[in-house]
C-alpha cells in the first residue's frame, strides 16, 4: 500500500537561484522580497549572488542553477544581454526572470528570451509568486540531453 508521502514532489525540492546586479542593494532587495521559501510548495531557495555578467555565465556553466534573476539595468552588461547570451549558449539553461525599470521594456525581456519579469523597485507582494511560478515550471520541464 502506498501513501502520499511516498511520492516525491519535485516542486518542493531545494532550488538554486542566481541574482545578478552590479548594485548590492538590488541583490539584497530581491533576496528579501522573495525570501528563502517563495511558496509552501517551492524551496528552500539557496541564493547565489553575481556582480558581473561573466560571473553569471560561469555560475550557470558550472551547473545546478534553477533560476536566474537578472537586473536589466546592471552595468556594464545588462541582464537583458546576459539572458540572451544564456539562451544562445547554454543547452539546458535555467529559467530567467529580468528586472525591468519600465513596463514598456517588457518587449526587451521577450527579445532576451526571459520567461518572466519583475518591475523595479521589487514588490514583495508579487515577487515571491513570480519566482515560485518560474521554479515550478522549471521543475516540470524535461531535462535536455547534451
Amino acid at each position: 500500500m502506498s501513501s502520499a508521502t511516498d511520492v516525491t514532489d519535485t516542486t518542493s525540492m531545494p532550488a538554486t537561484v542566481v541574482v545578478y546586479s552590479h548594485r548590492p542593494e538590488v541583490r539584497a532587495a530581491v533576496r528579501t522580497a522573495v525570501g528563502r521559501r517563495p511558496a509552501a510548495d517551492v524551496g528552500p531557495v539557496t541564493w547565489l549572488e553575481c556582480e558581473t555578467g561573466d560571473d553569471v555565465v560561469a555560475t550557470v556553466d558550472a551547473g545546478g542553477v534553477d533560476l536566474c534573476i537578472l537586473d536589466g539595468e546592471a552595468q556594464p552588461t545588462g541582464g537583458l544581454a546576459v539572458s540572451r547570451q544564456l539562451d544562445q549558449e547554454v543547452v539546458d539553461r535555467p529559467a530567467v526572470c529580468v528586472l525591468i525599470a519600465r513596463q514598456p521594456d517588457r518587449w526587451l525581456a521577450h527579445w532576451s528570451r526571459a520567461e518572466g519579469t519583475l518591475p523595479l523597485p521589487i514588490d514583495p507582494l508579487t515577487a515571491p509568486g513570480v519566482v515560485a511560478d518560474l521554479l515550478r515550471a522549471r521543475a516540470q520541464r524535461p531535462a535536455v540531453r547534451r
